[in-house]
Formats: C-alpha cells, structure tokens, sequence
C-alpha cells in the first residue's frame, strides 16, 4: 500500500492534484488508514497513471468522470469508452498533423538560413524588398 506522498512520487502528480482527482471521485476504491489517511495500491497508481495519459490527450475533468463511471461499469460499457477514445485519437492526430507541418517548415527555413549564410544562394524575402 502507498500513501498520497508514495504515489505522486510515483505518478509524478503535485499532491494538490492527487487530492483534488481524489476528491472529485475520479480514483475510486481509495482505502483508508486507520488515522483516516488515502491509502493506494498498484492498481490504483495504474488507474491513476492512466487517468494522467487521458488528461495530457486532452480529456477535460468532465469527460475523465464520464470515462471512469463507465470503466466502474465493466465490459458493457467499451464501445462508449472506445468511441470516447477514437474521437480523441482523431483529435490528436490532427494536432500532430499540424505539429509536423510546423516541424517541416521551420526545418526548411533553417535550411535556408543556412544556405544563405554560407553564401550559397542570394537572400530574398517575401516582405522587404532586397536589392
């Protein structure tokens, strides 16, 4: 079993966060010591582990509660968390998209740049006139 400090220093969670998901009812199952401190086990770091992964794809507070009420209600409910999950991916690889096409072109003007300053070919700009 592992204590609040245990785990955020597992998970890599502020302790603020972990007690708020905590509060919010988002670790479910949460055990508690006699002096009424959360305790955890493994699989809880895991739940919350994934609970950190959903919310870095960018799953808001609300859509982490839905998803966990429908996890507690076991195998019937994956085609809704699967459709939940499907709709974020799209969501991300749209970001990436765009995240690649900025890569590219940042690359390209470096490239540039480069040419440039090595003197092997003529500076031109699409905003100033250069003579």
């Amino acid at each position: 079993m592992y204590n609040m400090k245990d785990v955020c220093d597992k998970t890599n969670l502020s302790y603020e966060t972990l007690r708020y998901y905590c509060n919010l009812g988002l670790v479910p199952n949460v055990k508690r010591d006699k002096n009424n401190y959360r305790l955890f086990d493994d699989r809880d770091v895991a739940w919350i582990n994934g609970l950190q992964c959903l919310r870095k794809c960018g799953l808001s507070i609300k859509e982490l509660q839905d998803y966990m009420e429908l996890a507690k209600k076991g195998k019937s409910t994956i085609l809704q968390r699967k459709a939940m999950l499907d709709s974020k991916l799209s969501d991300l690889l749209d970001i990436k998209s765009e995240i690649d096409h900025s890569i590219a072109y940042i690359k390209d003007k470096n490239l540039y740049y480069d040419k440039v300053l090595s003197g092997e070919i003529e500076y031109s700009s699409n905003i100033v006139n250069v003579d």
